[in-house]
């Protein structure tokens, strides 16, 4: 963790994380608003080299074993709790702040006071978590059963996707989203994209993911939230996300920027959305990056929405694959000499050790023996 008494720099202020880590920097004061600090938000502002982040919500509730937190400490970055604090009101964007211990001050004035959270306090609660992560399942499965009663029809018939000029059918599709661990697993398959040329579908601000990775979506979707007007502009097909009732915000957005989009209304989230349209589309395969793949990813998102990508995920079953296992697809073939060094390295090592061994000496001697009795060779 980060050893300063007194550090001052610029406010940089906003109440969704993923916005304000674009332009946060080591000389910046963060300040969130973000209740169970989620693992992908907290790559992100260590990402950004900020030193110091002030939270007006509570980092760690509790609720399940959420190791944002400590992952941002870990990080060298200070991590102060101030829940309810009225920072949102009292600071503008861009003003000079001082922070000391758990205390933000403005011109020698205590704007809000707070509590430093400290690594060993954070494995601690990581640990306890653990033994609630039961609770937090049985909601999630209430979630899932009041989803299927309320959506499922719709999910099992199937969604009217608008037509595209992508082709899908019989190709693997790539489905990028800014979840835990995106940067790593799309180094890991950059080999898979160059050998299959799949169809790059991005969800939001996975169009940025791509094209950061040197690559170009061929179908950006999503509610249009984060992603980047350059994203929107790369000369991507656009879906844009409606929610239960039609409401499309998105779809505001590219009006302004006068761009080209279809829309699609669907239950869940649009991460959901992507999958079901590879799938809807006829693709072989479908590679997921950066999607939410295990319970803990369910858990900590905290909204009804996840039951869908769990049920969305039952729909398109054994042609889904996560990035963390394309390795074993897309790994480059090793050569021969590589090979015979490691049979040789391994076969010095069991010379080795039955030469300092007599009881193992005489328990290979002794399967000999025996193998040609067997063999009828004396």
């Amino acid at each position: 963790m980060s050893t300063f008494v007194e550090f001052t720099g610029r406010a940089r202020i906003d109440r969704r994380t993923k916005n304000l880590t674009r332009r946060l920097s080591a000389d910046d004061v963060a300040i969130i608003d973000h209740r169970d600090l989620d693992r992908v938000s907290a790559e992100e502002l260590v990402e950004s080299g900020v030193r110091v982040v002030v939270n007006v919500a509570e980092s760690q509730t509790g609720r399940y074993p959420n190791p944002g937190p400590l992952l941002l400490v870990r990080g060298g970055v200070r991590l102060i709790d101030a829940p309810d604090a009225p920072l949102f009101d009292s600071v503008s964007e861009g003003e000079l702040l001082s922070v000391r211990g758990g205390g933000v001050y403005r011109n020698g004035t205590c704007l809000a006071s707070g509590r430093v959270l400290e690594e060993a306090e954070l494995v601690q609660a990581l640990a306890s978590g653990q033994e609630r992560v039961t609770d937090a399942l049985e909601s999630f499965a209430e979630n899932t059963m009041r989803y299927l009663r309320d959506e499922g029809r719709l999910l099992a018939e199937g969604i009217d996707f608008p037509p595209l000029k992508a082709r899908f059918r019989d190709r693997h599709t790539l489905v990028v989203a800014r979840g835990p661990g995106y940067k790593r697993d799309l180094h890991m398959v950059r080999p898979y994209v160059r050998d299959y040329k799949p169809v790059l579908v991005a969800v939001d601000g996975g169009a940025d993911a791509l094209l950061e990775a040197g690559l170009k979506p061929h179908v950006i979707v999503g509610d249009m939230d984060s992603v980047s007007d350059r994203a929107l502009a790369s000369g991507a097909e656009i879906v844009v996300h409606a929610y239960r009732g039609g409401e499309a915000p998105g779809a505001r957005r590219l009006e302004r920027l006068g761009l080209p989009y279809q829309v699609v209304s669907a239950p869940g989230i649009s991460e959901d959305v992507a999958l079901l349209l590879a799938y809807e589309k006829g693709a072989a395969l479908i590679v997921a990056v950066g999607t939410h793949f295990n319970l803990i990813e369910f858990l900590e998102r905290e909204r009804d929405g996840m039951s869908s990508t769990f049920v969305t995920r039952l729909k398109v079953g054994e042609i889904l694959v996560d990035a963390k296992g394309v390795s074993r697809l897309a790994s480059r073939r090793v050569g021969v000499w590589p090979l015979v060094a490691f049979v040789v390295a391994a076969l010095a090592a069991v010379v080795v050790a039955v030469a300092a061994s007599p009881a193992l000496r005489h328990l290979i001697e002794l399967f000999g023996l025996r193998l040609r009795a067997l063999l009828g060779l004396g």
